[in-house]
């Protein structure tokens, strides 16, 4: 099975980029796991925010196969805590052969199209994060999954 990441736009921050490697060398470990960063859109500013979904919409279709499960990182997803996640996502791997893809979408969040594309939703809290902070915070959360499915010492009840 495989695992990818999508992201929309270049992650900036230095110390984000550091947080995002440390645990995509850890995934790897466990499955086979990819990121791709759709770049940001050119000329943003003259366009509206529907506009900006609908755009950035379709370039995360362009990058989905039909076979995929789709998984948004989405504020109205479903929550869970780490234990929950991680039988969730047990099952998925357990019962499932088709590869997962998670999409963490731009600052305005996802068009209709990629909503009716997406197998589930899932948030991180309820709170709001930004949407580069939100890809280190899954990334780990991703991390500990899988080290709670191994029954690896990371995890602490």
């Amino acid at each position: 099975m495989n695992i990818r990441l999508i992201l929309v736009g270049k992650t900036e921050a230095q110390y984000l980029k550091q947080g995002i490697e440390q645990y995509r060398s850890r995934l790897v470990h466990y499955c086979k796991f990819s990121i791709l960063e759709i770049p940001e859109l050119k000329n943003a500013k003259a366009l509206s925010r529907e506009q900006i979904k609908e755009k950035e919409g379709e370039l995360i279709l362009k990058n989905i196969a039909a076979g995929e499960d789709v998984i948004l990182l989405d504020e109205h997803g479903r929550q869970f805590t780490s234990l929950e996640w991680a039988r969730h996502l047990e099952k998925k791997f357990l019962y499932s052969p088709r590869d997962i893809t998670f999409v963490i979408g731009g600052s305005y969040g996802f068009s209709q199209g990629v909503y009716a594309r997406a197998t589930e939703m899932v948030s991180l809290s309820k709170m709001t994060f930004s949407h580069q902070l939100c890809r280190v915070v899954f990334l780990e959360q991703l991390y500990r999954i899988f080290t709670i499915i191994k029954g690896e010492p990371y995890h602490h009840e």
